[in-house]
């Protein structure tokens, strides 16, 4: 059987780095993203060294995303693999000066989307059994908290949360979940939050070292070929210039 894989999210980041490590090994690549221009010229690239199918579609349209899966190709029809890449933060105002809008838009993408694709594909995963697996890309912010993570973090452990259910859900299938949760990495994400803050953007990682998309990419492919007996729950990741930061306290002035 050969190794299939879906990527949400790949037009960027970590689904692009993860896109192009997992061609380079051979695997068969269903990818998915927004941008049809960037998503064309990824998958003309990327079919000189596998067979690619691309999707453009939004992953939060539940209707399109069943659409797309129940017409997938018969070749792709079985997957290995499935990442659920897709996702963004936006802003990092407190959360009285928030959008409402924002929050919506990263709980639909952020875990509607997720849950779409996992539970469109289970079949198709299951479908392969042992050693197929599901990568979800969580974030250090679903384990820790920090000033204007509000609604993102809250996204993330539910991702967290998430994975480990579904752990549960999938006993005797021979599917694996994982939960991967960078710290800080450098990538088109960042930009997004800052609403293309490109000053911001570069002030964040200048002199830090950040995490690249290509070290996350080759962690999730270590990952997806471990043994088949082995489940890596999750995975958290940061540069080594990031630490934990101490306790807020407020503190009386008089």
């Amino acid at each position: 059987m050969s190794n299939t894989l879906f990527i949400t999210g790949a037009t960027s980041g970590f689904g692009e780095a993860c896109a192009r490590r997992f061609a380079e090994a051979g695997w068969k690549l269903v990818l998915t993203g927004r941008r049809e221009e960037r998503l064309n010229v990824l998958c003309a690239e990327l079919s000189k060294q596998t067979e690619v199918h691309g999707l453009v579609l939004d992953v939060r349209d539940r209707q399109a995303m069943e659409q797309a899966i129940a017409n997938l190709p018969s070749s792709f029809a079985t997957l290995r693999g499935l990442i659920n890449n897709a996702g963004l933060a936006l802003g990092v105002d407190p959360a009285p000066k928030c959008d409402l809008d924002d929050w919506d838009t990263m709980v639909d993408t952020n875990v509607k989307g997720l849950m779409y694709a996992t539970r469109l594909l289970l079949p198709r995963l299951i479908g392969h059994g042992r050693g197929a697996g599901i990568i979800n890309l969580g974030s250090i912010a679903g384990n820790y908290p920090y000033p204007g993570s509000h609604v993102y973090g809250a996204t993330k452990a539910f991702v967290k949360q998430f994975s480990l259910n579904l752990r549960c859900d999938l006993q005797g299938t021979g599917v694996r979940v994982s939960n991967i949760e960078p710290g800080l990495c450098e990538s088109e994400f960042s930009l997004v939050r800052f609403a293309g803050d490109q000053e911001r953007y570069n002030a964040t990682y200048a002199g830090a070292e950040p995490i690249q998309p290509q070290d996350i990419a080759e962690t999730i492919f270590w990952v997806m070929n471990t043994p088949a007996h082995i489940n890596i729950n999750s995975l958290e990741l940061m540069p080594v210039s990031q630490t934990w930061a101490g306790f807020a306290i407020e503190r009386n002035k008089a």
